[in-house]
């Protein structure tokens, strides 16, 4: 059996990081790959897995000791997306989508009142968070949000409805914008901390997906729902900024989860190729198969560079917008070519259920579309480079 190369000294990851490798890796491989097919086939979202997710402390990592977190920072947090996503994309998502989206901006953005009253549950696991941004009529376009919010005394009051929720039907608070001024604008929409047992809200069954089918997702309704005052996240009217800024780092961690399936694929072709006999020998002897391994792993190779140094640049408190989005573009389409070509490698086989490819390449598709389409990373790409030109003339 072939056995690709370690990847442990290759980036100067710090003897934590390794160790944290180290530990998902197995646990992946231990407790997550024996699902892996079964909660795809069922629709079915594994919590017996996110218990032991929490046990291991990985929703932990990128957050102070004060709230209960382990201050590992953002490498750390991706290499455990990564390694999660290389034997399970949906759970790798789970994971990515709360402490990315449902626990960040909390830490980032609640002051320390809401930070302490929600983030050690976030990171405990007593809570798990979701994120409500996208809208019916609002997705790429997320400044065109429809749902309200109106002071009444010491309670803001919500209407509206969310869409393709990550996590909804199993967290206990929840993220969301909602237009507090309807004559500003994006400058008029504000984020709000949700509770899940807040009068008025409710959540309404998702459609069913292409892939990442052990992944959760719901819709969420506001009529009349009522929140506390103090649950308003951040300045009143900035929460468009508030929510971009979110995802910045939350595309860090989509396009370690487009590595990690990229990199399960990789190793799933490399292993069939070298067993699988045709034309006297192995596929792994043809030197067709050889090149498309070849052009796989520099792919790979590429996009693991790209995902540390957007982290490492969170990390050290530098701009990484550009980056982030380069990385998320970068990597997110690589696991749609490398998943492509694994299941063509695969043959027949890579068509049918009895391997991982093809839930793989169904899963790398959320990648291209979550935290920003492909089209949306080039916008935001452009924009960075076109700023930064106009500010050296």
């Amino acid at each position: 059996m072939y056995q690709l190369p370690s990847i442990q000294h290759a980036f100067d990851l710090t003897d934590e990081q390794q160790m944290i490798r180290e530990m998902v890796a197995d646990f992946a491989q231990s407790e997550l790959a024996p699902i892996a097919h079964e909660i795809d086939e069922n629709h079915r979202f594994p919590t017996e897995s996110w218990e032991k997710i929490v046990e291991l402390g990985l929703p932990g990592i990128p957050f102070p000791e004060t709230y209960g977190g382990s201050d590992q920072g953002t490498v750390a947090y991706a290499i455990a997306v990564e390694e999660i996503a290389k034997v399970c994309g949906s759970t790798g998502l789970t994971l990515a989508a709360h402490v990315s989206l449902g626990s960040y901006p909390i830490y980032a953005w609640g002051g320390e009142d809401l930070a302490q009253r929600y983030l050690p549950k976030l990171i405990s696991g007593e809570y798990m968070g979701a994120y409500g941004l996208t809208e019916p009529g609002a997705g790429s376009d997320s400044g065109g949000t429809r749902t309200t919010a109106v002071l009444d005394g010491d309670e803001w009051v919500l209407n509206g409805r969310k869409c393709f929720i990550t996590n909804a039907n199993y967290a206990g608070v929840f993220v969301c914008t909602a237009v507090t001024d309807k004559s500003a604008g994006a400058k008029g929409i504000s984020a709000f901390v949700v509770p899940r047992d807040t009068p008025g809200f409710s959540l309404e069954k998702g459609e069913v997906k292409l892939g990442m089918r052990g992944s959760d997702w719901a819709s969420l309704v506001f009529e009349d729902a009522r929140i506390p005052r103090d649950h308003l996240l951040g300045p009143e009217g900035e929460g468009f900024k508030t929510f971009m800024k979110t995802l910045d780092g939350g595309r860090i961690s989509i396009a370690a989860l487009s590595l990690g399936i990229a990199r399960g694929a990789f190793a799933e072709a490399t292993r069939y190729v070298g067993e699988r006999e045709a034309f006297g020998g192995t596929l792994a002897d043809l030197q067709a198969v050889q090149f498309k391994l070849a052009d796989m792993d520099t792919q790979i190779e590429a996009a693991r560079h790209l995902v540390y140094h957007a982290a490492r640049l969170k990390d050290a408190g530098q701009p990484y917008t550009r980056e982030g989005s380069i990385a998320k573009l970068f990597a997110s389409e690589v696991a749609m070519r490398v998943t492509y070509d694994a299941i063509q490698l695969f043959g027949g086989f890579g068509y049918s259920r009895e391997y991982p490819v093809e839930r793989m390449w169904r899963d790398a598709k959320l990648c291209v579309i979550g935290e920003g389409t492909s089209e949306i990373q080039r916008m935001i790409i452009a924009r960075q480079l076109l700023r930064a030109a106009k500010a050296s003339v």
